[in-house]
């Protein structure tokens, strides 16, 4: 059954076309990923099928009853609440029969027979609805997205901003709407979180739609691709990789076909203009019986040119030493906190290092150490004889704001004439208009073109690169993977993008857990890496049930020694802030018989403040009575 059908689609803006007549349909339970360059109108798209936007033209038919809902690109929650309480908010029917069951409870003693019937018919309602398990299922999605116990109780407005992105995405599965729609769902997950995501919307029973440029995720998750090119879309079977394949292919068979017919048609028109030289009747009658042949042809159009990409090509300095960086126990903590220690390797020329690690493991940190932006410590480093290295920062720091793209590549490469500089910036699609724009107005795109820029300019041998596929679309991220392939020197990069890994590492850090260096490509890695799960699980199999049961007796008294702990501070703190209020309470009576008796503003704030305190005093009254028997019925 069609989930969603769109229908001639079309958005313009002035005389500025974004989407020209966009034709396709979707299934329920199909999942279809949607690529295009920076600006094809991808996340546009996306607006329009959920309504926010409204198209210039054409009809999108959304499946009878199907809810949508969508993920924006880098959306953030913005709330008061706490980030549990945020989740709940996924969940208003069971919470309306939650707390209707609890009215019922309360009734159902002295209630009638419709009070009893109510009760057993919401309770069925609660059951089938998830109501049982809604609590378990949020506590349990937040924890897989960093987000632990110790943390639900934050205000969700003094997370970080990757941090709002993420429960955003968390409270959107917990939705389940019948066409999910996200927009770069990838952004600010580290490999074990996105690992898990692809599973989960791999088996997502219902309507999926992902613009995303991560074309591993797309691989593992997609059963049809959508590309947007040139205002116009085609729809593909299969993930990115079939996608590639058939595009090529496509492309190719076009190209040719249009070349032969090309040729076809310079043959009948030199036999045309053969004819007419003759000139004779029959010759003449021929000409026109050709030129009526051809009137009537097909014309197939010229291939559209694919969409501008930059053009890579890194300098190269010389050859270095065959040992191009040694390093020994480094250590990197931040205030008090250790991010890593006792690290230590020796990179070889020519060797590709990727490092890998969940976020937060000190990936970023190891980088600018070895790019001398940071200082260890603990331990040291040395790069080996004649090494020139060029460092990369994820976060594009290393920018003038107040500079034009012009400006910014002339102060880099003050020995480079103009013409040098206009065309390097013009193979990074930085054309005339362009190099006059100030650093401060660039798209993050932008920047992250332009940082490559500088460092394709540079004679260097070792390439120092954080994050360096972030912000950058498809084709760009294979340009650059291609230039990367070509460089004769030696690469270290720290990268999320898995399909990024798999093309160019040949040796492998992994900072999941300590150190690991693995001298070896990236599928050799993920196979090691699954053979140790296995090895685990077997082990865990394994382990004798007297065993479990002790450690389960173990971690049972552990934690019922820990609510203990818990229930005695709570008496004691209540009882300090009960006696503290009632001072307050003292000295507010006493005030309004005294000096406030004739001042009524003043009374009335006395009498608010006091009715807060005796509100206030009941709640942890009833604390104290709640740790009170739960202690009792321990010692019993």
């Amino acid at each position: 059954m069609i989930a969603l059908s769109v229908n001639d689609i079309s958005l313009e803006y002035g005389t500025d076309v974004i989407l020209d007549k966009i034709n396709f349909s979707i299934n329920e339970g199909d999942r279809l990923g949607i690529v295009g360059v920076n600006g094809a109108g991808k996340s546009t798209l996306l607006k329009i099928i959920c309504g926010s936007i409204n198209a210039s033209g054409g009809e999108l038919f959304v499946g009878k009853g199907k809810s949508v809902a969508m993920l924006e690109q880098n959306a953030m929650l913005f709330s008061e609440s706490s980030v549990f309480e945020e989740m709940l908010h996924a969940f208003p029917e069971q919470l309306r029969l939650e707390t209707r069951l609890a009215e019922l409870e309360h009734e159902i003693a002295h209630g009638d027979d419709k009070t009893i019937a109510e009760f057993t018919s919401l309770s069925e309602r609660f059951r089938d609805i998830g109501g049982y398990e809604f609590r378990g299922r949020i506590k349990s999605m937040l924890a897989r997205f960093g987000f632990p116990e110790a943390m639900h109780n934050t205000c969700v407005g003094n997370l970080s901003g990757g941090e709002r992105t993420r429960l955003s995405l968390v409270r959107l599965l917990l939705v389940e709407p019948d066409i999910l729609i996200l927009d770069e769902p990838t952004n600010h997950l580290d490999t074990d979180t996105l690992e898990w995501l692809e599973n989960h919307l791999r088996s997502y029973p219902k309507t999926l739609i992902i613009v995303s440029h991560d074309r591993y995720f797309l691989d593992v998750v997609a059963t049809k691709m959508l590309e947007i090119e040139h205002q116009k879309a085609e729809l593909y079977t299969g993930n990115y990789s079939a996608f590639a394949e058939k595009k090529a292919a496509a492309r190719k068979a076009l190209e040719h076909r249009y070349i032969e017919q090309q040729k076809e048609i310079a043959r009948q028109e030199a036999y045309i203009e053969q004819q007419r030289r003759w000139n004779r009747e029959k010759n003449i009658i021929a000409a026109e019986s050709r030129e009526k042949a051809l009137a009537r042809m097909e014309k197939i159009d010229a291939p559209k040119k694919a969409p501008k990409n930059i053009r890579l090509s890194f300098g190269y300095s010389g050859e270095s030493g065959n040992d191009v960086i040694m390093a020994e126990n480094l250590a990197a903590s931040y205030d008090e906190k250790k991010i890593f220690e006792g690290i230590s390797f020796l990179i070889k020329k020519n060797d590709r290092v990727l490092i890998i690690g969940p976020n937060g493991c000190g990936k970023s940190t190891l980088l600018k150490i070895l790019g001398e932006k940071k200082r260890a410590d603990a331990g040291e480093f040395f790069f080996g004889s004649n090494v020139s290295p060029a460092y990369y920062d994820q976060e594009i720091a290393n920018l003038t704001e107040t500079n034009t793209v012009l400006d910014e590549m002339m102060d880099s490469h003050e020995g480079l004439t103009y013409t040098q500089v206009r065309t390097a910036l013009a193979s990074f699609l930085f054309f005339a208009e362009d190099m006059e724009k100030t650093v401060s107005v660039l798209s993050g795109g932008e920047r992250a073109r332009l940082a490559l820029c500088k460092i394709i300019l540079s004679k260097v041998n070792l390439l120092i690169l954080d994050e360096p596929t972030n912000h950058l679309d498809i084709g760009s991220r294979e340009a650059l993977e291609e230039a990367l392939l070509a460089f004769d020197g030696t690469i270290i990069a720290v990268s999320h993008d898995r399909y990024f890994i798999k093309k160019l590492a040949t040796r492998i850090f992994d900072m999941t857990r300590g150190f690991t260096d693995w001298k070896d490509d990236y599928p050799s890695f993920l196979a090691y890496k699954s053979r140790l799960k296995e090895e685990a699980a077997a082990v865990a199999l394994a382990t004798p049930k007297a065993e479990t049961e002790n450690k389960a007796k173990y971690l049972e008294n552990k934690k019922l020694q820990s609510e203990i702990r818990k229930n005695e501070r709570i008496i004691e703190k209540a009882e300090a802030e009960i006696t503290k209020l009632d001072e307050e309470k003292a000295a507010l009576e006493e005030e309004s018989a005294g000096d406030a008796a004739t001042n009524y503003v003043r009374l009335s704030e006395i009498s608010a403040r006091i009715a807060e305190i005796d509100e206030r005093t009941e709640e942890l009254f009833l604390a104290m009575m709640e740790a009170e028997e739960f202690l009792a019925s321990v010692k019993e």
